[in-house]
């Protein structure tokens, strides 16, 4: 009888090692801060979406992402991430540009793995009932954003159950672009934070 996979498996582990204090003047500046990572973002974005279409072709075929594919996707995924950590207060330094080195938000993306032919090919369409419920969790993380950026501006630190929330949203948010990005087989999860 084998053991059902738990959060600690999926191959796409958000983790967070946030201290909970924020600096007050750069939450209060924070969506102007984050501007030149938008920039960086949508240009990057451009070049992830040929990869993706490159990956689901080639993905067709031989049943795995290439490794070179594969590696480019998940370091735009995993800087998205930590973008997206800090657009939303969730992280307090200032990001680095590009995927390198270490976040206090960051995500952990396993090598690239034998995938089904099949799933695929119909990736998109798998992914529809996860891609509603990250839409859901995406109004989760605006609305932890407007609350954790009110409160850190007052106080300068991040209430922890507010951040344990977004971190969940950011993380089914997170484990959902992998999956339709083809960076795993595996169905984002519902269970706890990672």
């Amino acid at each position: 009888m084998s053991a059902s996979p738990t959060v600690d498996d999926h191959p796409i582990r958000l983790i967070a090692n946030d201290d909970l204090r924020r600096s007050r003047l750069t939450v209060f500046f924070r969506l102007l801060l984050v501007i030149p990572h938008w920039i960086v973002l949508a240009l990057w974005g451009i070049l992830a979406a040929i990869a993706i279409v490159l990956a689901w072709i080639v993905g067709i075929v031989t049943g795995r992402v290439p490794d070179g594919l594969h590696d480019f996707i998940a370091n735009y995924t995993r800087y998205q991430t930590r973008v997206l950590a800090y657009a939303f207060i969730l992280a307090n330094p200032y990001p680095p540009f590009g995927a390198g080195g270490t976040y206090t938000v960051d995500l952990e993306i396993a090598p690239a793995a034998q995938q089904s032919r099949l799933t695929i090919f119909f990736r998109l369409l798998l992914a529809i009932p996860a891609l509603i419920l990250a839409y859901v969790f995406w109004l989760g993380l605006e609305i932890v954003g407007f609350f954790g950026w009110i409160v850190s501006v007052i106080t300068g630190r991040m209430p922890e159950g507010l951040e344990n929330l977004g971190i969940y949203c950011l993380r089914w948010e997170a484990q959902t672009r992998a999956y339709t990005a083809l960076l795993t087989g595996r169905y984002p999860s519902l269970s706890g934070i990672s």
